[in-house]
């Protein structure tokens, strides 16, 4: 007879069960104020928040969390990763398809089981893991399904976080100025961009921490690469450095952006100084109340009072939480009319573009509170001159 599944080492869910039904009762009351009939979650940062399972067996075809008022959560998912969602999600309810094209089939068979085949049904259209033609594929097999967008539905509802959320941020946190330090320390004239990322991954694995899957680190003419990850390119005297990283716990990423010069650069050390200054005028805005797009407005201000307005090509900032980000989630723009509670987590890079290409700057993991915005990092963002 097979063993439960609460034999297998290192399974379960990271918070309680009662957590994860807060979020999906939250889910369901946003699903009933946009005047759905259910909610077809598909996004990997979206299944993880409402279940545990991180979604990554979704990367072959959508695993659906299909939520419909008065009804338990049903999971419909490939029949191979049926005992990994089984082991490490709080879902009971579990549906298994065995082939991509089977997918569109099993999930209408389940809404039309549930009576929604001609209702008004959300789907993320704006979020990864939903392609067009899985979409079509759904609408083929329902044809009177009334499909609306509710990208913004479940990301609205996560960027509040709890108490036990916050706990995994700073412990994310934690790692993420650890990761900083060791950065700081690390560098030295010929030191390459690979040997500084193993270090700053042993001292965090050291501490039994983690990173979050993906982080970026450049010296000198390769800090003119957005995102660039780690090569084996050394750091020459009087070189920019600049690194973006973040701890992760239980999937909530908290990254910071850090820049370093060893030795001497002026035209970065100037581009710096413009981008603390910018972040400082944002962080100042924040507060309960305000709207997502007069936070980045500060920033903004700050930039075009220098003369300099074309350093500045992208978001202010964007919300935080399980995952690095996901699409859909609240964004710091011109326009964003979102609204800032107590309770959020925004992650602000103000990275700018010098005049021959580099990108340098600085930024804060923050926590929305009702007296304004505190800062999650330990590490300060100032430039560190080695």
């Amino acid at each position: 007879m097979p063993k439960p599944f609460s034999a297998i080492p290192f399974t379960g869910i990271p918070f309680p069960k009662t957590e994860y039904d807060r979020r999906q009762k939250k889910v369901l009351a946003a699903v009933a104020s946009a005047n759905l009939d259910a909610l077809v979650v598909t996004a990997h940062g979206h299944l993880r928040y409402l279940t545990g399972y991180d979604g990554m067996g979704g990367y072959f075809a959508p695993f659906p969390l299909i939520l419909v008022p008065g009804r338990a959560p049903t999971y419909v998912v490939r029949e191979y990763e049926v005992d990994t969602v089984r082991a490490t999600s709080c879902i009971d309810e579990i549906i298994s398809y065995t082939q991509q094209q089977d997918f569109s089939k099993v999930c209408a068979d389940v809404l039309r089981r549930y009576g929604l085949h001609g209702r008004r049904v959300g789907l993320e259209l704006g979020c990864w893991n939903l392609a067009a033609a899985d979409v079509s594929a759904l609408q083929a097999q329902l044809p009177d399904l009334k499909i609306a967008d509710a990208t913004r539905l479940v990301a609205s509802v996560a960027a509040v976080k709890s108490e036990l959320e916050l706990e995994a941020m700073r412990n994310a946190m934690a790692m993420t100025d650890l990761a900083v330090r060791t950065f700081q320390q690390s560098l030295r004239e010929g030191v390459t961009e690979t040997k500084v990322a193993e270090t700053i991954e042993e001292e965090v694995k050291k501490a039994g921490g983690q990173l979050a899957q993906f982080y970026s680190l450049g010296f000198g003419e390769r800090t003119r690469l957005a995102h660039g990850v780690p090569a084996h390119h050394p750091i020459r005297n009087n070189e920019p450095a600049m690194v973006e990283i973040g701890g992760a716990k239980h999937g909530y990423a908290a990254g910071v952006v850090r820049s370093a010069v060893l030795g001497r650069h002026p035209e970065t050390e100037v581009l710096h100084d413009l981008a603390v200054e910018a972040l400082e005028a944002a962080i100042g805005a924040i507060k309960p109340g305000e709207t997502a797009s007069a936070v980045d407005a500060a920033a903004r201000k700050v930039i075009a009072r220098s003369g300099r307005s074309q350093v500045f090509r992208h978001r202010t900032g964007y919300q935080t939480g399980i995952h690095w980000s996901e699409r859909g989630n609240l964004s710091l723009e011109p326009g964003a009319a979102d609204i800032l509670e107590a309770g959020m987590t925004l992650h602000m890079p103000l990275i700018l573009f010098s005049e021959n290409g580099y990108l340098f700057g600085t930024s804060e993991q923050v926590l929305v509170t009702e007296r304004g915005a505190e800062i999650l990092s330990t590490t300060p963002h100032t430039l560190y001159q080695a």
